[in-house]
């Protein structure tokens, strides 16, 4: 029997012990928007984590905040007071989260043959990157898409100095992959990683040259 594991990008996965939890379906939900600054947008979102709050997602771009609230219906309408903001349609905002979650939202939809979409996962806290082209930023801030034709040093560098790491998304026909799809590990952790690949695929059977070129 095989799943896709979440995050893999179509690598081998191997689960050994599995739990799963399972959550009831929200009684209340809306959706607000602000007119917000990514700068503003990060302060605010990492703020508003530290309350008891029933975020349930948020996405930013283009000096827009959208902010998801799902809960008890009580608790949502009091979230709502205390927030402010312009409230959605609720047809418009499933529309938009369905967008956000099958990557069919417009930001989504060009990515020229010499560009690629970028998955930056950053600390919360870390201020907007002051990056050219079109970027995203959804939980909470600590994912960042950012589509841009700037080379894969150059994109890897920027998110190591912001606390975190790199990884191409989707990429278009002419864009560089030498530089490989995920952050390159640090010698030692390659090291390992390339003594469980021995010893799980010998034969170099599965994701040749999918997580790194060279194996």
């Amino acid at each position: 029997m095989s799943r896709l594991l979440a995050g893999s990008l179509g690598t081998l996965g191997l689960i050994l012990e599995l739990s799963i939890k399972v959550l009831p379906h929200p009684v209340a939900e809306a959706t607000l928007k602000f007119d917000m600054h990514a700068t503003d947008g990060v302060r605010k979102l990492n703020e508003w984590g530290g309350h008891p709050l029933p975020i349930s997602g948020s996405a930013s771009r283009d000096g827009t905040l959208a902010l998801r609230l799902a809960s008890a219906d009580a608790a949502v309408k009091n979230a709502r007071n205390a927030l402010g903001g312009e409230v959605v349609d609720a047809v418009e905002a499933d529309r938009f989260w369905i967008g956000m979650r099958e990557q069919t939202d417009p930001f989504f939809a060009v990515i020229e043959p010499r560009s690629a979409l970028w998955r930056l996962a950053l600390p919360s806290i870390a201020e907007p990157l002051h990056l050219p082209s079109a970027q995203l930023m959804e939980w909470g801030g600590a994912q960042r898409w950012w589509i841009t034709d700037t080379d894969p040093q150059t994109v890897r560098i920027s998110a190591k100095q912001a606390g975190g790491h790199a990884t191409i998304f989707r990429a278009g026909s002419a864009y560089d992959r030498n530089a490989g799809v995920f952050t390159p590990l640090p010698a030692p952790l390659m090291k390992i990683h390339r003594g469980l690949k021995a010893a799980f695929d010998p034969a170099r059977i599965f994701n040749c040259a999918r997580l790194y070129l060279d194996f």
